[in-house]
């Protein structure tokens, strides 16, 4: 078997006073996922001031289920911390991922946070809850 070539992946940092963006290249996926998670925790533990974390996705180029679970994991520890996460420039594979899986609504957009500075949502607010799917309705005819 040849092992196939390890995909350039890379996280950039940028912080300000109350938020840090972190700018996210290549494949996020189970060999660079720990990347993403280290540098998202550095950001949380060395800016006390954190309100804010914004994941760029303008160039990410491939994202598996434990890229997604890396989202998650880093969308609980600022919860946690409460502190808004931005999953912002998501591409299109990204937000058809996204919202087939139902998680879409648990990030906040650059866009949602123009529109509208609300608090963070607490803990009766945040677990997520599927929308039942719409049936057809029964046949009364019978």
């Amino acid at each position: 078997m040849i092992p196939l070539p390890h995909s350039s992946f890379t996280v950039t940092v940028e912080a300000g006073p109350g938020t840090a963006h972190l700018h996210i290249a290549g494949a996020l996926d189970y060999d660079t996922s720990d990347e993403l998670v280290q540098r998202a925790d550095q950001c949380l533990t060395s800016h006390a001031d954190l309100r804010e974390l914004h994941l760029d996705c303008a160039e990410l180029t491939l994202c598996d289920s434990m890229g997604i679970s890396t989202f998650l994991a880093i969308r609980r520890k600022t919860t946690a911390r409460n502190i808004r996460l931005h999953l912002d420039n998501a591409p299109p594979f990204l937000e058809r991922v996204l919202t087939t899986t139902g998680v879409r609504t648990l990030f906040t957009q650059a866009h949602d946070s123009q529109r509208h500075e609300e608090p963070l949502a607490g803990p009766s607010t945040s677990p997520f809850i599927p929308r039942p799917h719409s049936a057809p309705a029964p046949d009364s005819s019978a």
